[in-house]
């Protein structure tokens, strides 16, 4: 950590270094936008295989893991389905090679959380999922969960990121995020028995196959339990162009429900330097074991602010953006939806 001043996380010119150097590989040439302001996109390789259970390696190798509890190999190389209530692990094309004092944690990109496909990073000898350490060196795996629909995916599908950080950053502030229910539509839920998503179509599918539009009661809704919700946040968020964000669930004790995805918001993200004055969180939510009535402006994740190393030499929407400036959105594979 000695050429940062601070600890903080990495802004994209350090992680471009970091690539430039070595310490992140790719088995394949790197896409111009796989680097965002603050984090590293991550791609599919090609290999993926259906998986009886969960596990973290602890004492081995992921492939000697996969060995043990594989049920089937699939050929991503030209497209494979991953069917909703199955757990499969899959080959990333990066690697790393962490120096002393980098370490890194992953989450889903935002695309990946809206169509409730449960995604994490496993790493050889790991204990805990999403965390890379201090020094790693070795391949990346995936874990890929789709909860309500089955999902098409092939070599290069990008279903999460990579924020780096120097040493530990310290969480400047936190802040509550709510929930609106005051639109005519208040949000979506997923149906159950919808066709396959392919990630990597833009704007190419029907909502009304996919999705139920939600009617708000006396600025109110009922969460069935087990059912996947898309809802909006109350207020607006704004990323500062030195810091960035992550959003992490509530304490359930206020609530029978959670934001089911943690998520990275990148520097400038709703900013009116980044032109995304106005932006509001997405809000992935599941109801748990018994149904809960949630109320207009309920608080319902935090967001938890941490410095930049320094100022990233791109912001958040630079490089184009489907989420800058969104209010309640469906991802990107959707068509916009008309009343």
């Amino acid at each position: 950590m000695s050429e940062f001043a601070a600890p903080g996380i990495l802004p994209c010119q350090s992680i471009e270094a970091l690539i430039a150097s070595g310490a992140i590989a790719s088995a394949t040439p790197w896409a111009h936008d796989q680097v965002q302001p603050a984090s590293l996109d991550l791609r599919l390789a090609g290999k993926a295989w259906r998986v009886r259970a969960s596990f973290l390696p602890r004492h081995g190798t992921v492939r000697q893991r996969i060995s043990e509890v594989a049920m089937h190999e699939l050929d991503l190389t030209a497209g494979a389905v991953l069917e909703r209530g199955c757990v499969y692990i899959a080959e990333l094309q990066e690697r790393v090679k962490l120096p002393v004092g980098i370490s890194a944690r992953a989450n889903p990109k935002s695309s990946t959380g809206r169509v409730d496909v449960f995604v994490r990073v496993i790493t050889d000898f790991g204990d805990a999922f999403d965390d890379v350490d201090e020094g790693y060196e070795g391949p990346l795996y995936m874990e890929i969960a789709p909860q309500t629909f089955s999902v098409l995916v092939r070599s290069g599908t990008r279903l999460n990121q990579l924020r780096l950080k120097a040493g530990t950053p310290p969480r400047l502030r936190t802040e509550s995020v709510g929930v609106d229910l005051t639109g005519e539509i208040a949000g979506f839920r997923g149906r159950r028995h919808a066709g396959v998503v392919d990630l990597d179509h833009e704007d190419g599918h029907d909502p009304r196959d996919f999705w139920e539009p939600l009617v708000p009661r006396n600025g109110q809704l009922l969460l069935d339990p087990g059912e996947f919700y898309i809802l909006a946040s109350k207020q607006a968020v704004e990323i500062p162009v030195l810091e960035a964000a992550e959003m992490t669930p509530i304490d359930p004790s206020v609530g029978e429900f959670r934001v089911h995805y943690a998520g990275f918001f990148d520097p400038g993200f709703g900013t009116d330097e980044a032109h995304g004055k106005g932006s509001k969180g997405v809000l992935e939510v599941r109801s748990h074991e018994t149904p809960f009535i949630l109320e207009d402006g309920q608080t319902v994740a935090r967001l938890v602010y941490e410095p930049l190393t320094e100022r990233p030499t791109r912001l958040y929407g630079d490089l184009g953006s489907h989420y800058q400036r969104q209010g309640l959105k469906l991802s990107k594979h959707f068509r916009i939806w008309q009343a």
